[in-house]
This record gives C-alpha cells, structure tokens and sequence, in this order.
C-alpha cells in the first residue's frame, strides 16, 4: 500500500504516517483505559448500593485522564486530517451526538451522586449507567461503520448494531477484570461471575468484525488471503483464541482461589483481555492502512499541509509526554484495592 505514498523522504510522505501512527495508540489507549471505567459503570446496574461506591471508587481517580485520550485521538484527525474528519464525523453524526451524551451524563451523575440526597442517589446511579451504556454501545456502533466504509444500507445499520452490542460486552469484559483486581470479598467474586457472562459476547463480537473486515474491500481480502500474508498472519488469530482460553481457564479458577484468600491469577482476566483488545487492534490497523475511508481516502490525499502538520508536531512532541506521564503518575499514585468513595 506504501505505492500510494508520495515520496517518503519528504514530509508529506512520512509525517501522516507519524501521525497515524500516534492517532491509533491514542485511540488504543482510551479504548483500553476508558473502555474498562466505562464496563465498570455499565456492571453498575446489577450491583448492590454498598458495591456501587467501591465501584465508582475504583475507577475515580483515572477515568477523566482516560479520556484525555480520546481528545487526542479526535485532535489528530481533526488538525492533521481535515478532510477525513470531515468524512468520517458527517457519516456518524448520530452516533459521536450519542456517545458525547452518554460521556456528559456520566460525568454529571459521578459528581452528582456522592452529594445528592439519599432519595436521588439511586437516580444518578441509573444515569450513570445509562450513560456509560450510550457511550459504549456508539463506539461499537462507530466501529462497525469504520469497518463497511460508511455504508447506510439496512444490513449494515443491523451489523454495526450489533458490533454495538459486542463492545459493550467487550468493556464489561474489560471492566469485570479490573474490578477483580481492584476490589476484595463479595464484589470480587461477582465480578469474576460478570467476566464470565461477558467472555462469550465479546468472543463473539471479535469474529464478527474479523470476518466482515476482508469481505468489505477486495484489497483487504487480498492481503489477508493471498500467499503468503495468509501463512504469516495465522499467529493473530491463533494468539487470541489462546489468550480467551487462558481468560476462561482463570475464570474457573479464581473462585476456589478467592475464596480461599489467594489471589494469585487475579490479573489475568484483565491482562488477558487488553492482550485480545492490541491483537484486534493490530488486525484491523492492518486491514485498513493506509486507509481512513476504505478504498476511498487514504492518509495522504486527506493529511493538511506540511508546513502545518510541522507545527502541529512540535505541539504534539510536548503534550504527548506529560500525557503519558500524568496517566503513569496517577495509576502509580492510586494503586490499591479501592473502598467506597468518600467526600
């Protein structure tokens, strides 16, 4: 696909792919980091009041740099490439509204909840979850489209309906590890037993998308299926399939173990599924590159112009690492089981 480039000695050349390079691991990182908070609020529902304020414990000193990611994510395509952030945000109108009411409830109801009256508590939990809900089920939503170019047809709308559905239980994979992790006692073991009622959706959910990405675009299909990208490529989804079995595995194990008061193996729930969620992520990064409307824009034709994508590097050479250095200095700051959240 590198024919498509102009020469990649300039700067028009390599520096779209510096930035889609950064624009992807943006995106990878809040997919991980948020998409586990965001799995969290929507395992809300099922909770029990007492569970609830762990739970918002354990996600209450990250989940706002979480999402810091998802700015960036949004600030490259937006600055760098212009015409593709046209494209892309007219086709999803509908759902980036969606997913943006779902991050405002669910910031509003976090803060909410901890002051409001006992009566109204129970009301922001549910708009918590609501939220956190919208929010989810619209990346997956988003996902899909990205997937079939864009296409408005009635089976499509199904399809990323359903890959909707799928990221959701994906987060509430994501979101039932770390509170597995982060939490002791009851909450811990029904946590375990939330992980195990989401580990088939999300299975699911991820040959669902691996199967429908070759079939949207003969260049795809091409370079997954022709010899011998077919034999070099067998190790991805061989990995994944072994890394959900060892999820499985462990999450048959961890209640004899808990209950016993060992936590060896508590990790890998949540290790296992961000290694599924970088393998997907490295699949689909392959499908589609260099691509950001599939056989129709490609990163070149919508980068902006050198002379700005060079100071649009300068600010991103700054920000990126105190980015990076504020998340490590939060996790290692709050590490820990959690307790209820207290103001």
């Amino acid at each position: 696909m590198l024919d498509l480039a102009p020469d990649l000695t300039q700067a028009a050349g390599w520096m779209p792919i510096v930035f889609l390079v950064v624009m992807g691991l943006a995106m990878l990182a809040y997919v991980i980091l948020d998409g586990y908070d965001l799995g969290v609020g929507v395992l809300m529902r099922r909770a029990s009041d007492d569970d609830k304020d762990t739970m918002i414990a354990s996600i209450g000193p990250f989940w706002d740099a979480n999402e810091t990611w998802l700015v960036l994510g949004v600030g490259i395509l937006l600055t760098v490439f212009p015409q593709a952030h046209g494209v892309i945000l007219g086709a999803l109108y509908l759902p980036v509204a969606a997913m943006l009411i779902g991050l405002i409830l669910r910031g509003v109801a976090f803060d909410f909840r901890v002051k409001a009256r006992a009566a109204l508590k129970p009301l922001w939990n549910r708009l918590f979850y609501t939220g956190s809900l919208l929010a989810s089920w619209s990346q997956g939503y988003m996902l899909g489209s990205l997937i079939t170019g864009f296409d408005s047809s009635g089976w499509t709308i199904i399809f990323n309906s359903v890959i909707g559905l799928a990221l959701v239980a994906a987060y509430c994979l994501l979101g039932a590890g770390w509170l597995i992790i982060k939490s002791e006692g009851a909450l811990q073991l029904q946590a375990v037993r939330w992980a195990r009622g989401s580990l088939l959706f999300t299975m699911a959910g991820i040959a669902a998308i691996s199967i429908a990405t070759p079939l949207v675009s003969p260049s795809i299909f091409a370079k997954w299926f022709s010899f011998p990208n077919i034999v070099l490529l067998i190790p991805i989804p061989a990995a994944t399939a072994v890394l959900f079995a060892v999820i499985y595995r462990s999450l048959q194990r961890l209640p004899v173990r808990l209950a016993q008061g060992n936590e060896y193996g508590v990790w890998v729930p949540f290790g296992g599924t961000v290694g599924v969620f970088l393998l997907a992520f490295y699949g689909l990064a392959y499908s589609l590159f260099p691509w950001l409307v599939i056989d129709k824009l490609n990163i070149w034709q919508a980068a902006t112009a050198p002379e700005a994508m060079k100071v649009i590097f300068a600010g991103a050479a700054v920000v990126l690492p105190v980015i990076v250095g504020y998340t490590v200095f939060a996790y290692r700051v709050f590490w820990g089981k959690s307790t209820a959240l207290k103001y």
